[in-house]
């Protein structure tokens, strides 16, 4: 284990942890990803849903992403961070923003996605597998 994973929204209003590792950590190229962050992608770490603990209270918007599947967005009701991604493609797995994170070096991102998409000022890094859409999931 290389650490606890720890964050929350600006306010402080909403809080999460897990001592669990990521399943997968990375960068969402999509459109709905740059309205959600108003930038070129998002940053995103999935844990096991059970093993992340969360306080305080969330809303939820729910949208049918490219997959023609839901995606559940959850944010802070009072300071409107965006918190946590749930893609229904991803089932049981909960996505934390990297940008929420205590320490936000803890994020390593292993994978580029929705490639197609990203906007032309947005350099993506030639190290990462880039996918133009979304890589099949199994």
């Amino acid at each position: 284990m290389t650490g606890k994973y720890s964050g929350g929204c600006s306010c402080g209003g909403v809080r999460y942890e897990t001592s669990a590792e990521p399943v997968l950590q990375g960068n969402c190229h999509c459109h709905q990803c740059q309205r959600m962050t108003g930038s070129g992608y998002s940053a995103t770490l999935f844990f096991p849903a059970p093993a992340v603990n969360v306080s305080g209270e969330v809303r939820v918007h729910s949208y049918i992403g490219n997959s023609g599947k839901e995606v559940r967005r959850s944010f802070c009701p009072n300071c409107g961070s965006q918190l946590f991604g749930q893609p229904s493609v991803m089932a049981g797995l909960l996505g934390i923003r990297a940008g929420t994170l205590d320490d936000t070096s803890m994020y390593a991102p292993t994978v580029n996605i929705c490639t197609s998409s990203a906007a032309p000022w947005d350099h993506l890094d030639p190290s990462l597998p880039n996918f133009p859409e979304m890589p099949p999931m199994s």
